[in-house]
């Protein structure tokens, strides 16, 4: 009994080793991994299309009339294309000095806070001084405080200051980031310590260590970060709102509100100043997307 058992044990196991099951099991796991990757895809096309639905009926309700853009059923293609939407949006309001109105703001506060970003990011992950990381998660605690906590105590300071209804006041509330910082100093800290200290035997001050050999380093986020302060910046409604009374001061997302009437709303128009402002930002997205991805993906490597 004992031998015709181990027999059989032996001819099981000599099945599943055999040479002729392995190109079958082969085949089973491919079609197994083109099947995940098939679902996969599926998914993510799904997803990409519950993003996109929105722009896609921004777009295409730029080129309706009023009375259609509001339709139920949703008219996906217009029945008439009104191209002059994009030609009177030009003439109605002064939607090119809106738009340079939030380029200026958008490039200068971005400039500002990768500036002063890096560099506080830089004291924080490279300089050793007492109490420096209590600092620093102090600092970074300011982000769970809501804006609307503080905007009042700020709008009192920049009128008291004569800064009001002037792109000081945003810029100057602007230039500095919590966030920046945070997502440079962990991009900093991936950096090898040795670089800086092979850098002061060499003489180097932490000023010419941070711009000579830190900052060339650190392009992934640096992009990252700009292109995360510029659209913040250009998207940016409620500052522009509380601070700039003055038409020729207003943004694109303020400028926006002139086809805003007591009674009706040309939101034709509205939808045509939209896709105009969607566009440099899909530009500067487009052109900064490689690194932008680098940079976001290794900020969080070590902290």
């Amino acid at each position: 009994m004992s031998t015709l058992t181990s027999d059989l044990a032996q001819e099981l196991e000599t099945g599943r080793t055999h040479p002729s099951s392995r190109p079958q099991r082969r085949g089973q796991r491919r079609i197994r991994s083109r099947l995940g990757k098939a679902a996969m895809y599926v998914l993510l096309v799904v997803l990409l299309a519950v993003v996109l639905l929105p722009f896609i009926w921004m777009l295409s309700s730029s080129f309706k009339h009023d009375n259609q853009v509001l339709t139920v059923p949703i008219q996906w293609i217009p029945r008439e294309f009104v191209w002059s939407n994009y030609q009177n949006i030009w003439t109605q309001v002064p939607m090119a000095g809106y738009l340079m109105n939030s380029a200026i703001l958008a490039v200068v506060i971005t400039f500002l806070q990768v500036l002063t970003g890096s560099f506080a990011a830089y004291g924080f992950s490279k300089v050793r001084f007492p109490g420096r990381d209590a600092l620093f998660l102090t600092y970074i605690a300011t982000i769970a405080v809501p804006w609307q906590a503080y905007m009042i105590p700020q709008y009192m300071m920049m009128q008291k200051a004569g800064l009001t209804n002037t792109f000081l006041a945003l810029i100057l509330l602007q230039a500095f980031g919590a966030f920046g910082v945070f997502l440079m100093r962990q991009y900093y800290m991936t950096i090898p310590d040795e670089l800086n200290e092979a850098a002061r035997i060499d003489g180097l001050s932490d000023y010419g260590i941070w711009a000579r050999i830190i900052l060339p380093l650190s392009k992934p986020a640096l992009a990252s970060l700009a292109l995360l302060t510029f659209v913040n910046t250009w998207n940016d409604y409620m500052g522009p709102f509380i601070y700039l009374s003055s038409n020729e001061l207003w943004t694109v997302q303020i400028g926006l509100r002139s086809f805003i009437g007591q009674y009706s709303a040309q939101y034709a128009m509205i939808m045509a100043g939209s896709v105009i402002s969607i566009v440099p930002i899909l530009v500067i997205f487009l052109a900064g997307q490689r690194y932008f991805i680098s940079g976001i993906a290794t900020s969080g490597m070590k902290g």
